[in-house]
Order: structure tokens, then C-alpha cells, then sequence
């Protein structure tokens, strides 16, 4: 039990809830302009630069940035915190939290359910990008060298008359209804973990916690939003669309600190009960799970390898990896204060 003990002289003076009260009143404000001033930039900038030959290739470095943003987000803040919920000597204690590494498996969970939901959609994409190979038969050896004849001719007639030009206009479109999929999944995660954060923190009545947290925060908004702005810029969206999403980001923490306040007035649900724990931990463990494999698979591992633009320019393959450097060690540095 010496796991459990505090010192109760300095939890006491921290735990102050009016001054408390105000830093989450103040913290509302800044995170709600930090978060509007983060996922903002990007979106603009695409749309000053839109048709300018810089275009594609910043856009493609602010993404992989923003993947850096993401992987640290989940793997540096969202998952320790997850875990040191669960560890808590409150919960930890207990059957059957004792027994299993419970965030872990949530973890797992939440990146099986990802790649569930990419697999989903990505199949309904493609269905409509492939919706002329329906009726393919396989073709027997005999038949396989006058069918490649057959198919030159037939493909240089095409390309004769510009059907290739509409080929081309095709896989265009499937490869942006797959970067659009991405960026609403991607702000799915990062809306989840911010409910959670604002929940958390407008629960609690600690000041001494909170207000290194409001500065912390801040950053981690800011450069959380120029990762989720920067996909949405690359997908693009229509104006009404993009704004919506915009403003979903940045409403999300703030909206979650009102809540967290409203539940502590009615309920004086403490935020360091194993119950809170144990929710706090599982829902962490879930999004850590969703942004990791949005951050590897469908950011990561979609620009570096896939990505047409960034194999047929090697300076920008480097360019993109000094900044997946660049946006992770920014966000890792703030785990040193939130």
C-alpha cells in the first residue's frame, strides 16, 4: 500500500476548486484559439498555394508531419496515460484488473477496429473505381499470348481516341475518396482522445495539475491540428465540409472541459476514483489503439511507399522524413509537461 501513499499536505493545497474552476475557465478560451490557429494554417496555406507548383510537395511535408504529430500523440501521451490509469494501485489492486493487461488488449482492440473500418471502406471505394473488371474470367495458357496482342491493339485504339486520359481521371478520384476516408477517420481518433482529455480535466479540482496542463495543451493542439489540418487539406474537401471539420476539432477539448465540469457540480464525481481510472484507461487505450494504426498504416506507410510524388523525387523523401522527425520530437517534448 506504500504504492498508494501521498503527501497530504500538498494534495490538500492543491486541491483548490474554485481556483481550479477559474484555470479551466481560462483554459477553455486558449485551447478553443490554439486548436483554431493549429488545424487552421495548413488548410489555408493549401488554399493559397492551390495550382502553384510548391503545392503538392508542402502538402505532402506538412502530412508527414502530421503523421510524426499523430504516432507521437498515441504512443508518447495517450498510451502511458492509459496504462498509469489502469496501474493505479485503486484499480490495479482489484480483480480483474490485477489478472491481464487489460491496455493493452484495448489497444489491440482499437487498432483491429481501425483496420476493420479501413478494410469497410476502403472495399466501397473501391468497388466504385473497379466496377468494370465485374465480369473478369481468368484466361487459359493457350489463349494468354494472343490476348496480350489483343490488348495491345485494343489499348492503343484507346489511348488514340483519349480514353486514357479518363483512366487516369479515375484512379485520381479513388485515390482521393481514400485520402477523404482517411482524414475523417483520423479526426474521429483525435475527437475521441479530446473528449477524453477535456473530460478529464474539467473533473478535476487539483490546480497544482491543471495549470501546467492549460500551457501544455496549448502546443499539443496546435500541433495536433496542423496534422489533421494538413490531411484534410490534401483530401480536398469542399469549403463547407473542411469548415465543419474545423471547427469539430476545435470545439472538442473545450466542449469535453464543460462537460467534465458539469458532471463534477451535479454528481462531485472525483476524477481519481478507481471508476474514473478504469474509464479513463480503457477509453485511452482504445483511441492509442486507433491513432497508432492510422498513424503507421494509412499516413506512414501510404506517403513513403505508395506515394508517386515522393518516389520520383529523392529530396523530398528526405524532406518528409526530417519532418515525421520534426512532428514527432515536437510532440514528445510536451509529454515533459502534459
Amino acid at each position: 500500500m506504500a504504492v498508494c501513499a501521498t503527501d497530504t499536505t500538498r494534495a490538500l493545497s492543491c486541491r483548490n476548486s474554485h481556483a481550479a474552476s477559474n484555470l479551466k475557465l481560462v483554459s477553455i478560451f486558449v485551447i478553443f484559439f490554439t486548436s483554431v490557429i493549429g488545424i487552421s494554417s495548413p488548410v489555408m496555406l493549401a488554399r493559397l498555394f492551390h495550382g502553384k507548383p510548391v503545392y503538392d510537395k508542402a502538402i505532402l511535408i506538412i502530412k508527414c508531419f502530421a503523421a510524426g504529430v499523430i504516432l507521437s500523440t498515441s504512443l508518447v501521451h495517450v498510451l502511458p496515460d492509459a496504462f498509469d490509469a489502469l496501474a493505479d494501485c485503486q484499480v490495479a489492486s482489484q480483480h480483474p484488473w490485477k489478472d491481464f493487461p487489460f491496455s493493452g488488449l484495448v489497444t489491440l482492440i482499437g487498432v483491429l477496429a481501425a483496420l476493420l473500418v479501413d478494410l469497410t471502406a476502403s472495399s466501397h471505394v473501391d468497388s466504385h473505381g473497379k466496377s468494370s473488371t465485374k465480369n473478369y474470367t481468368p484466361i487459359g495458357g493457350e489463349e494468354l499470348e494472343a490476348a496480350k496482342k489483343k490488348s495491345a491493339v485494343e489499348l492503343g485504339a484507346v489511348e488514340e481516341e483519349g480514353g486514357g486520359g479518363e483512366g487516369e481521371v479515375a484512379a485520381e478520384e479513388v485515390v482521393r475518396m481514400k485520402q477523404r476516408l482517411v482524414s475523417q477517420v483520423l479526426e474521429i481518433g483525435i475527437i475521441f482522445h479530446s473528449v477524453i482529455i477535456g473530460v478529464t480535466m474539467g473533473m478535476s479540482q487539483n490546480q497544482c495539475t491543471i495549470r501546467p496542463l492549460v500551457a501544455a495543451l496549448a502546443f499539443h493542439q496546435i500541433f495536433e491540428g496542423m496534422g489533421l489540418g494538413g490531411c484534410i487539406a490534401q483530401a480536398g474537401f469542399s469549403f463547407g465540409t473542411t469548415a465543419y471539420m474545423c471547427f469539430m476539432f476545435s470545439v472538442t477539448t473545450p466542449i469535453g472541459i464543460v462537460l467534465g465540469m458539469i458532471i463534477f457540480s451535479l454528481t462531485g464525481y472525483d476524477d481519481s476514483s478507481p471508476n474514473a481510472l478504469i474509464l479513463e484507461g480503457l477509453l485511452g487505450s482504445l483511441s492509442a489503439g486507433v491513432l497508432i494504426y492510422m498513424g503507421l498504416v494509412d499516413l506512414i506507410a501510404l506517403d513513403f511507399f505508395h506515394s508517386k510524388l515522393m518516389s520520383s523525387e529523392y529530396w523530398l523523401k528526405k524532406a518528409s522524413f526530417v519532418a515525421l522527425v520534426l512532428g514527432s520530437t515536437s510532440m514528445s517534448i510536451l509529454a515533459l509537461w502534459a
